[in-house]
């Protein structure tokens, strides 16, 4: 049972990361217009997030993000054990996703990316993006309305694409593996350091968040 968990998370972050790179591809071989592309880029990853998190929920929690774990972690929904596993898998997925989506796309299979994202305006949409993450599902998971996760999340990572400035990575694992690809999804690996930082900040904003509008998790530290 334990390695179908760590499986879902692999599977799960590998098949995230090409939606993300391989819609972003595509839209760049479809139109030239960047606002289409963005469009093509958020409607393809709010499909695929909201079914990988319906389908993968019950095994294994369907974080796949480091920064989602982590916080399980401190709500001990994790065992410190399963956490350094957890983030094993969706790094390593992330890396099998990109490689596979470049390769679709007749790229090399790992390519650096030249793709700039600097600025403290866009660290700080790291910071909104990933704190609005973090809020929403501890706040429904609090709420026992965990059937509405795979919606309310996909929803706001979709909104967030088209909100943020940064266009809302919001997940550790993705961004690295999008340091991997010089397609429209890719970010150089020097801004990659300071955007998980970001993530980092916006996670524990929103887990602060959730507790300050939900009392209840104040208990899980007692």
């Amino acid at each position: 049972m334990r390695f179908r968990k760590i499986a879902s998370e692999f599977a799960g972050t590998a098949v995230l990361v090409a939606v993300v790179v391989g819609s972003g591809a595509m839209a760049t071989n479809l139109s030239s217009d960047v606002g289409v592309q963005l469009l093509i880029n958020t409607f393809s990853t709010i499909f695929s997030l909201y079914i990988l998190i319906e389908l993968f929920g019950s095994l294994g929690g369907a974080h796949f993000n480091p920064v989602v774990s982590i916080i399980a972690f401190f709500l001990k929904k994790l065992s410190i054990q399963d956490l350094l596993v957890y983030i094993i898998a969706q790094f390593m997925g992330g890396f099998v996703g990109v490689a596979i989506a470049n390769v679709m796309f007749k790229l090399p299979a790992i390519e650096s990316s030249d793709h700039v994202r600097s600025g403290s305006n866009l660290l700080l949409g790291e910071v909104i993006a990933t704190a609005g993450l973090i809020f929403i599902i501890f706040s429904a998971l609090v709420q026992k309305k965990e059937e509405k996760v795979p919606l309310l999340v996909s929803l706001w990572i979709g909104s967030a694409y088209l909100f943020t400035s940064s266009t809302s990575f919001a997940n550790p694992a993705v961004t690295v593996a999008r340091s991997m690809t010089n397609t429209f999804s890719g970010i150089s690996p020097d801004s990659v350091l300071a955007f998980i930082c970001a993530q980092i900040i916006g996670a524990a904003l929103g887990l602060l968040l959730a507790v300050y509008f939900h009392p209840k998790l104040r208990k899980v530290w007692k």
